[in-house]
């Protein structure tokens, strides 16, 4: 994997605690939540993007996927997130409320679950291919 500059490190870890602000501040019903958690997950998943891998591993190649994955359905989270402030996308109201209204909190879990995992398979199997 390319290792990221101090600068991507240090925004990568601004994105992740801003999503955590962010996402924090929506459980306690705060208005400007999806204003901090969406910035954050711009950064966080822009700068994972950045970061490659350039080698023949097809294990790393499988997860790098899964990972780029997470990051999609974290930023799917921070639109599903302005979606249940606001009824922005024109549904019926039963339909919002049984699809859109806080279901962002399950595909935020499933983003981390993701992320968890695959962060944690690649640096073994990095580990592995060192050796």
């Amino acid at each position: 994997m390319r290792q990221l500059s101090k600068v991507e490190t240090l925004l990568m870890l601004l994105g992740g605690v801003l999503m955590v602000v962010g996402s924090g501040a929506s459980v306690f019903m705060q208005s400007w939540a999806p204003y901090v958690f969406a910035p954050g997950t711009l950064l966080f998943a822009a700068i994972q993007m950045r970061q490659t891998y350039e080698g023949k591993n097809f294990t790393i190649r499988r997860l790098r996927r899964i990972m780029l994955t997470s990051d999609v359905l974290f930023l799917l989270a921070a639109l599903m997130m302005f979606a249940s402030k606001v009824n922005f996308l024109g549904l019926d109201q039963l339909i919002y409320i049984k699809y859109v209204h806080n279901n962002w909190i399950v595909v935020l879990l499933v983003a981390a679950i993701l992320q968890l995992y695959t962060s944690h398979r690649i640096s073994n199997e990095l580990e592995k291919e060192a050796q």
